[in-house]
């Protein structure tokens, strides 16, 4: 879960502590994101005091009082416009200033809430300005990249989630107006449907998120020591909800207190990578086998499934990005294509490689060695 820092700027000390009570165990989600939003509440009392906690840490939103002792909320702005912090800021203003707040808003505050509002009112409110944050962000780590890849981000966001989206369009509409019956039964087969749809819109998402993780570093690495066993498990319980579907039986083989120096988020992202595309691409009723070991200084990882495989000219070009394989098989399948190219970069980073055998109808194997971290 990431934790968003929100600093409220207010003078008076109940509506600080009041916003405090009702953020405090509030979080944000959306369909497209993998993981929900919390808060951790900043507290100033001033706009002086509030641009110094800027200058002095990074702040994600601002709530913000017009009427403040010293500097008002409108001069508050004009140097954080100057200054262009990554922040978005919300008016939370009297009724009687609301003049005020409109102008606020042309001066750059993202939005205003009126006093007095009620708890759901102010999460309302915060739940709208965390997602235009982050839709801001992502535009903005887009737009850093070079023409190419903006094209192409842009092509596979359009073409993967326009046919989904028109999909479970389609199905609630045929569901709004009872065409196929009265019945929850009768909608079934159209709702499992829609799920499938958002799964994939999802999955897109998060292969973004974990390309964008990787290409900006902006995140710090954080080495430890991992145990990857019981991260294998964590990643299996990932993909049992998928596995009992396909109806999938997946096999576990790997030594207790596998232990290694790594980024407990990366390894997550080549586990999982790995086995939801072994279930993914597998046959109902298939297998897939996973296993771990320690050999000398490097840690191997073997995914084995059964499923639909590939041709040999195929498999050499997998782990490029924006790249699926498409034919009969797969194409009722969905997919982003950054997949397996994410899992090669995080395996680059540990010395490691990644292969692939694969025959057409009978499965494919993915073979990752990690060479053990060291500090």
């Amino acid at each position: 879960m990431e934790t968003l820092r929100v600093l409220v700027v207010d003078d008076e000390p109940g509506i600080r502590s009041g916003i405090g009570r009702i953020l405090r165990n509030y979080t944000v989600g959306f369909p497209f994101m993998e993981e929900d939003f919390d808060f951790r509440i900043l507290e100033a009392e001033t706009g002086e005091k509030a641009l110094e906690i800027m200058e002095r840490e990074p702040v994600d939103i601002v709530l913000l009082d017009n009427k403040l002792p010293g500097m008002d909320g409108v001069e508050v702005l004009e140097v954080m416009k100057q200054k262009k912090y990554d922040t978005l800021v919300m008016m939370i203003t009297s009724y009687a200033s609301l003049d005020l707040a409109v102008k606020a808003t042309g001066n750059g505050a993202y939005n205003f809430v009126p006093k007095p509002f009620t708890p759901q009112e102010l999460k309302t409110s915060v739940e709208n300005i965390t997602k235009h944050l982050y839709l801001k962000r992502m535009t903005k780590k887009m737009q850093d990249g070079g023409r190419e890849e903006r094209f192409q981000f842009l092509s596979v966001l359009s073409h993967e989630l326009k046919s989904p989206i028109n999909a479970v369009e389609g199905y609630l509409n045929i569901m709004l107006e009872k065409q196929a019956g009265d019945n929850i039964d009768d909608y079934r087969t159209m709702i499992e449907r829609s799920v499938e749809r958002l799964r994939g819109m999802r999955m897109l998402i998060k292969d973004l998120l974990d390309l964008t993780r990787y290409e900006s570093g902006d995140r710090p690495r954080q080495i430890r020591k991992v145990d990857l066993h019981e991260m294998a498990r964590t990643s299996l319980d990932t993909v049992e909800p998928l596995a009992r579907q396909k109806k999938v039986s997946v096999h576990f083989d790997a030594p207790e207190n596998l232990y290694m120096e790594a980024d407990a988020g990366e390894i997550e992202i080549i586990f999982n990578n790995l086995l939801s595309n072994a279930v993914k691409y597998n046959k109902d009723g298939g297998e897939v086998f996973f296993t771990l070991k320690e050999e000398n200084d490097r840690i191997r990882i073997v995914v084995e499934d059964t499923g639909i495989g590939m041709k040999k000219e195929d498999t050499e070009k997998l782990f490029h990005e924006f790249v699926r394989i498409r034919n009969g098989k797969t194409r009722h399948i969905s997919g982003s294509g950054l997949g397996l190219s994410i899992t090669k970069k995080f395996v680059e980073l540990y010395n490691g490689e990644i292969t692939v055998e694969s025959e057409p109808d009978k499965g494919s194997t993915f073979t990752v060695w990690l060479k053990k971290f060291r500090r």
